[in-house]
């Protein structure tokens, strides 16, 4: 149990944790959540305000936030923003394996305990 953002961090932090040697990476994302906190320099901000939003609030998600940092670190992270549900081959075919993979959980532990 969790939430749509969180997700969509994990999914880039995984992804770029697989990589075994520092390279230029191009990562596709269908959340504007990631991909703007980096090309819009959310991120850059957040840290220099102590991790708060422009409106001085505590920002969300900050745990995963830290370990995205890390993960990007050594590469050179090319942010590009994809339409969901618009037939972009390997998004759709993420998408597919998270609505399986959360299914088979719910299957194991319908009420998420």
């Amino acid at each position: 149990m969790t939430t749509n953002n969180r997700m969509e961090l994990m999914g880039a932090i995984r992804g770029l944790q697989a990589l075994k040697r520092p390279v230029e990476v191009d990562l596709m994302s269908d959340s504007s959540y990631v991909v703007n906190a980096f090309k819009q320099r959310w991120i850059q901000n957040w840290q220099a305000n102590g991790w708060r939003t422009s409106s001085k609030k505590p920002v969300e998600n900050k745990d995963l936030w830290l370990e995205l940092l890390e993960a990007v670190g050594q590469h050179k992270v090319n942010w590009i923003q994809v339409k969901g549900h618009a037939g972009v081959e390997h998004n759709e075919a993420c998408d597919k394996l998270a609505v399986s993979a959360a299914m088979r959980f719910m299957e194991k532990d319908p009420l998420g305990t």
